[in-house]
């Protein structure tokens, strides 16, 4: 594709953070696009689950009713209605991911929504406003998510025009993907964080809804074709799934087979359970702590 049509082409973007110095060499700009084919139950961006945009209310903002109530008024779907305690209550299933008008009339941000349309040449433009840096450090962009892929057509298209422009680019992504996708992204990676959540295909079914094999596949097939690609393995440490000393034991010898791939162990944390709250959804794992041994075996 010529470099104005991929400039002109869109996906759903639900955050764009600057600065960042852990998702690739330098300072980066980390692009979070939504739409993910897993469902980790850890996960802490459920944010990106859905690749359509979505409303989140933030019950401790909310001014009650009897005070505001500007989103009853304007919600063509009658989606949202108020509570015996004065705040509101969203029904999801009436909720149409219109152009949610309420989040407009809410004038304290009680309502916002999670995921924006944008395109290739404004995701660029916001990053190039740090170019300066990227010189210094030799950073670049970062696509993530969600799964960057899950938006292939958007995704290779902000990678093309990066490579265009010599920004250096990256990707993390969860590898659950067509493996022609994934090949035609790593021609235009300088680096990639290729996750892999546990070596125990039942525990991986059963905790984030998603078969182990085809994973495995794609990253024994990137490591093959592109040796010269900085592959980074990214494995979350997650109490009673993989935090068992065999557990790293078996990814650590699993990298080691490959010398072109590293593997970082990334500690568990809750930081995104507020965020399932303001979508209306149950935190699976909010209570859960990570063995204070897990590091022994490093």
């Amino acid at each position: 594709m010529s470099s104005r049509e991929d400039c002109q082409t869109t996906g759903v973007v639900f955050n764009i953070q600057k600065f960042s110095v852990h998702d690739g060499p330098g300072i980066r700009t980390v692009v979070f696009l939504k739409g993910c084919p897993m469902r980790c139950r850890w996960c802490s961006n459920p944010e990106s689950q859905n690749p359509e945009p979505e409303l989140a209310y933030n019950a401790r903002r909310c001014l009650d009713v009897s005070r505001c109530g500007r989103c009853l008024a304007v919600c063509p779907n009658d989606a949202i209605t108020s509570r015996d305690d004065g705040k509101i209550e969203i029904d999801r299933l009436r909720c149409r991911h219109c152009p949610h008008v309420c989040v407009s009339v809410c004038p304290v941000q009680g309502l916002v929504v999670y995921g924006t349309t944008r395109s290739v040449n404004d995701v660029l433009a916001v990053a190039e406003q740090d170019a300066a840096f990227y010189a210094r450090s030799g950073g670049g962009v970062t696509l993530s998510g969600g799964e960057p892929l899950w938006q292939k057509d958007f995704s290779l298209a902000i990678l093309r025009e990066a490579k265009r422009r010599h920004i250096n680019a990256s990707m993390e992504t969860c590898g659950l993907v067509a493996w022609e996708t994934l090949q035609e992204s790593c021609r235009l990676l300088d680096s990639i964080f290729f996750d892999i959540k546990t070596l125990d295909a039942a525990k991986h079914q059963e905790q984030t809804n998603a078969p182990l094999a085809p994973i495995l596949e794609n990253f024994r097939k990137m490591t093959a074709e592109f040796p010269d690609l900085t592959i980074h393995v990214r494995t979350p440490i997650v109490p009673a799934f993989n935090d068992a000393k065999d557990d790293v034991l078996r990814m650590i010898e699993l990298v080691r087979q490959y010398p072109n791939a590293d593997l970082e162990l990334l500690p568990y944390h809750r930081l995104g359970t507020q965020k399932y709250h303001f979508l209306g959804r149950e935190c699976l794992m909010e209570d859960l702590t990570l063995s204070s041994d897990v590091w022994a075996c490093l």
